[in-house]
């Protein structure tokens, strides 16, 4: 298995000491998000600071780039890292992408298979020297020059992965991407009886392997060096339930344990404002649905039970040790067997 951790987008003068350290204590990968910052520039910082590590983005929002933007972004880093970077991509939901990125909405699962199937387009053109010609719906690809065709890769193209959280956006993942980022709001039960065979079918309808096909999160790990930090990460987590817990998307994830009513009630006290109330409505039992709970010397066993040799990155705070690091690695899953 392997384990990645998140590094500061907020503090880019921070970023090459931060890398150097996770390069050294055995992680696996880092990745960032698109949030409060942007998610590439932390990781041209790593890609020059790391020897190893692997890189994404985990997400960055689709929709609020064109598709040759985010080709070029990623041609660049996975020149920079000699082959290291992975480009995570994420719809958002309808409101963020009206309100806050003021670009039109539309069935985000099929609009995605487009963006996937134009970013790769516009590869093959940089990478065989063929015209660009990519024709859909929501894009439409013709025009390369050689002023703006980048220097050919010394290494493999990047590899393309997606977040997924229902049906329509697993199928897009399984028969179009490298890979599918799964939320951290999943439960084991959810992870086991919904995703998996939904990933599965979609797999083989592609003629695809599993061995090729790389997963990541499906829930929350919660750790530390001792109780007291156990416990400060347990209500961050929490507070992320009930946060996400407040979105209709994800209650399928609520229905499957038959707590429907819970989704509702928390999408009344996110309307009306009320965010510190929604987390005293998620039980320490939920909690523990949702996550892998352990402390540094319990965490492992933890982590095999909970995510069930299922998926294949788990993501772990950048203070977690070696040698933890190392009993994570060695833990089998169906990308290396």
């Amino acid at each position: 298995m392997k384990v990645i951790s998140s590094i500061p987008s907020e503090a880019l003068n921070e970023i090459a000491g931060v890398v150097h350290d996770l390069d050294l204590t055995g992680f696996s990968g880092v990745s960032t998000q698109e949030n409060r910052h942007n998610p590439f520039l932390p990781l041209a910082i790593a890609a020059t600071h790391s020897s190893r590590l692997e890189l994404r983005t985990s997400v960055a929002i689709a929709f609020a780039r064109s598709p040759m933007v985010s080709a070029g972004l990623a041609w660049d880093l996975q020149a920079a890292s000699s082959g290291r970077f992975t480009l995570g991509l994420g719809s958002q939901v309808k409101g963020h992408n009206v309100r806050r990125f003021s670009v039109p909405w539309s069935a985000p699962a099929p609009r995605l298979r487009e963006y996937v199937q134009a970013v790769r387009a516009i590869w093959h053109c940089w990478h065989t020297g063929t015209q660009l010609d990519y024709q859909g719906e929501h894009y439409q690809l013709s025009l390369m020059t050689p002023n703006f065709t980048p220097e050919p890769l010394n290494c493999p193209l990047p590899r393309i992965q997606i977040a997924a959280v229902g049906p329509a956006m697993m199928k897009v993942a399984a028969e179009e991407c490298d890979g599918v980022m799964l939320h951290a709001f999943c439960t084991s039960r959810y992870l086991s009886t919904y995703i998996m065979p939904r990933l599965n079918q979609g797999l083989n309808r592609a003629d695809r392997n599993r061995k090729e096909f790389e997963i990541s999160g499906g829930g929350f790990v919660i750790t530390g060096q001792d109780d007291a930090a156990v416990q400060r990460q347990f209500e961050w987590v929490r507070t992320r339930i009930g946060f996400y817990g407040s979105t209709p998307a994800y209650w399928p994830v609520f229905k499957i344990h038959g707590l429907e009513d819970l989704g509702f009630e928390l999408n009344a006290l996110s309307k009306k404002g009320q965010w510190q109330d929604m987390s005293t409505r998620i039980s320490d039992d939920l909690v523990h649905e949702f996550a892998a709970v352990g402390r540094f010397d319990e965490i492992t066993t933890e982590i095999e039970q909970h995510f069930g040799g299922m998926v294949d990155i788990v993501n772990l705070p950048n203070d977690t040790p070696k040698d933890l690091i190392e009993e994570i690695l060695n833990l089998r899953t169906p990308l290396q067997k």
